[in-house]
């Protein structure tokens, strides 16, 4: 694989790995002990720590991406592997 194609990928990973990790570790006002301001909804978080969250996306984004990198290289999953319907002995005509 070209070193372009595997930052593509991570890049990939990242992106999706926001998503896993944002709804963790939050606290919203009540939580935290501070009064909402009006208009602010209840479950806004009290505090967004955005390096905190970079780092950790990081840290989830470079390990899925190893994992995808050696299934890669060792071919532990393979398509063949996952073919839920039996596709692979199919007869074409």
């Amino acid at each position: 694989m070209r070193w372009t194609s595997a930052l593509a990928i991570y890049v990939l990973f990242w992106a999706f790995s926001v998503f896993l990790v944002l709804p963790f570790g939050v606290r919203t006002t009540p939580e935290a002990g501070g009064e909402l301001v009006p208009g602010q909804a209840e479950s806004a978080p009290d505090e967004f720590r955005s390096g905190r969250t970079a780092l950790r996306v990081t840290v989830v984004a470079t390990v899925l991406f190893v994992l995808f990198q050696l299934n890669y290289y060792y071919g532990w999953i393979t398509p063949q592997s996952v073919d839920l319907f039996d596709r692979g002995n199919m007869v074409t005509r």
